[in-house]
């Protein structure tokens, strides 16, 4: 593993203990601290309590219809879902992100699957809102009704001149998969090949000689696939 990978583990390990702290000393005065520590205690123990769309998205709207929304984001809810400011929750489309809770080794730490994810998409959501002054664009493709509501997007910031999208970043550093339909496609081609790159460098779950790509189930329930 070379220098800056090493560094970027360590900040995942730094990260994920934080979040096992956090998860312990669950919050008890402040509503959205209590919704943050509700999802992530659920998110770790293996069930993610955000629903599927309840219809199917239109993908192509991005590359067809792009209408892009100020987002500022809250808490990390799991692998690929954030509560925003506004009280609404996004989940990321582009990207499955790991539920598995059995104990394995990442780059000599004994941990999880999902805490990984978990501490991924946290590492990485404070990266991008760095790069963004603490808010960025979301194109948002359908939202399930109810309370809370959930929002279906990509987000995308900039960083050293380069539009990046949120989910595409999460897999190249290994932290979650390129969505796929039933048929085992992925939904977003490019997003595949930024899989193939994580796993070529064994990049964060990659780093697991032992992990197995979790295909199967979790894309043929997703109702949002064609």
């Amino acid at each position: 593993m070379n220098p800056g990978a090493r560094r970027r583990t360590r900040l995942l390990f730094c990260i994920i203990a934080c979040t096992l702290n956090a998860l312990a000393l669950a919050a008890e005065d402040d509503a959205t601290s209590r919704i943050v520590n509700s999802y992530q205690k659920a998110y770790a123990e293996g069930r993610d309590l955000i629903p599927p769309p309840e219809t199917n998205l239109d993908t192509s709207s991005i590359a067809e219809r792009l209408d892009l929304q100020t987002v500022m984001p809250g808490g990390v809810l799991s692998g690929s879902a954030f509560l925003a400011s506004d009280g609404t929750i996004v989940k990321l489309v582009g990207v499955q992100d790991c539920l598995s809770v059995e104990q394995a080794e990442f780059a000599g730490l004994r941990t999880t699957c999902a805490m990984l994810s978990l501490a991924g998409l946290t590492s990485t959501l404070d990266e991008s809102k760095a790069a963004a002054g603490d808010a960025f664009p979301c194109h948002f493709l359908g939202q399930n009704t109810g309370t809370p509501t959930v929002r279906f997007a990509e987000c995308f910031f900039v960083k050293d001149g380069q539009a990046q999208a949120l989910s595409e970043v999460l897999i190249v550093k290994g932290l979650a998969f390129a969505a796929r339909d039933r048929a085992g496609r992925a939904i977003f081609p490019e997003y595949a090949q930024a899989e193939e790159s994580a796993k070529r460098t064994r990049s964060g779950i990659w780093a697991n000689a032992h992990f197995t790509h979790p295909y199967g189930a979790r894309y043929r329930a997703n109702p949002t696939m064609n």
